[in-house]
């Protein structure tokens, strides 16, 4: 099972119907909240990513669909497909909060680590315009290579305290890719930085 293409089916356009008012990233985000176990319904659901009602029906109705969750009285749950699917994203995708540095562009900003992504990089706009497009206010890619971390195209690496700063325990392997989404809201930032990882997972 490919997870990339079973988030694909979550957000797939029904002709011929209008494409589902949210994002991959949003699926995504929807899975791990429910992933928690804590019986999230669809009004939490809806709270938390920030979407009507109507669309969080369209999309546990694509999820229910596809046998990625269970839904019953006590909440929603995953199935033990969409646990894989979470699990197979988890093997080339890890994520943290980062503190403010001089290469972000908000005082909230989420980093994640994509693992052997290096040589899809050119220059990183691809994953900013992925985060704006996603309500963010941009993202800043770095490719961590020869032991340090580099912005895209130079061959200058990073100052020790940045890089300390942006690394925290992501533990980066060699060609991997971190990916920072930057906002003044800690959700957006989220948003946008897994958005540009499943944008950049995809090419």
């Amino acid at each position: 099972m490919e997870p990339l293409s079973v988030l694909r089916q979550v957000v797939a356009k029904l002709a011929p119907g209008r494409p589902p008012a949210y994002s991959l990233a949003h699926a995504l985000m929807g899975l791990e909240l429910i992933g928690t176990g804590l019986g999230v319904g669809r009004q939490q659901l809806a709270r938390e990513l920030r979407l009507g009602e109507g669309t969080i029906r369209t999309m546990v109705s694509r999820m229910r669909g596809l046998g990625l969750v269970n839904a019953s009285r006590g909440g929603m749950s995953l199935t033990e497909k969409g646990r894989k699917v979470l699990a197979e994203l988890a093997d080339v995708m890890s994520t943290s909060e980062i503190p403010e540095t001089s290469l972000t562009v908000g005082s909230e900003n989420y980093a994640v680590l994509v693992k052997c992504a290096s040589a899809k990089v050119r220059l990183g706009i691809e994953q900013r315009d992925s985060a704006l497009i996603s309500g963010a206010l941009g993202a800043t890619t770095l490719v961590y290579e020869g032991g340090n971390l580099r912005m895209p195209g130079t061959a200058e690496d990073l100052d020790p305290e940045t890089s300390q700063l942006v690394l925290g325990d992501l533990g980066p392997g060699e060609g991997d890719v971190i990916i920072i989404g930057s906002s003044v809201d800690a959700f957006l930032a989220e948003l946008g930085a897994k958005a540009a990882a499943l944008e950049l997972l995809q090419d």
